[in-house]
């Protein structure tokens, strides 16, 4: 994929019920997720909504991040600003984009997403921001890791969606 025609990668954590976040945080804590986010985004540019950048530890080390906000007069340190899904994607100007979240910017870029990264986390916990399942009629799942509950932790699976009809 060219920048012109980048690849628009989604990368999400879905519990059963569709809930991905409440208050502004993730309601579970999953340490292989987490690897995983690493290093599916280490090195590509990170789209995301101010509430998810404000929900960081800080800037994530080797990776750019771009968020996108109403606010015209929003800035922070490390940050390039956009103000549409276009600007996210002409300020990228990358061979691929890690679009992280939140569920508005989930739905914002759906239509022009290429693959979806999903953990989908075996549990049904309270939620304020949700989120639907890849829909059949567009997805195709092309890959899937089942990992079963351990040391306290839910059961899991990395599933790897692909648009249908890309080659």
């Amino acid at each position: 994929m060219s920048p012109a025609h980048p690849e628009i990668i989604l990368i999400m954590a879905r519990a059963d019920n569709g809930v991905v976040g409440n208050k502004g945080k993730m309601p579970w804590h999953l340490p292989a997720d987490l690897r995983r986010f690493k290093q599916i985004t280490m090195g590509k540019p990170m789209v995301m909504g101010r509430k998810t950048f404000d929900s960081l530890p800080g800037i994530l080390e080797g990776r750019r991040h771009i968020v996108i906000t109403r606010d015209q007069a929003w800035e922070e340190d490390g940050v390039e600003v956009a103000h549409s899904v276009e600007d996210a994607i002409r300020i990228a100007n990358a061979p691929h984009i890690a679009v992280i979240g939140g569920a508005e910017i989930y739905a914002l870029f759906l239509d022009r997403a290429d693959r979806i990264e999903l953990t989908e986390i075996d549990l049904s916990p309270e939620g304020d921001a949700r989120i639907a399942y890849p829909d059949a009629a567009h997805w195709e799942e092309v890959a899937r890791e089942d990992h079963p509950a351990a040391d306290g932790k839910a059961a899991y699976s990395f599933v790897t969606f692909r648009r249908k009809g890309l080659s």
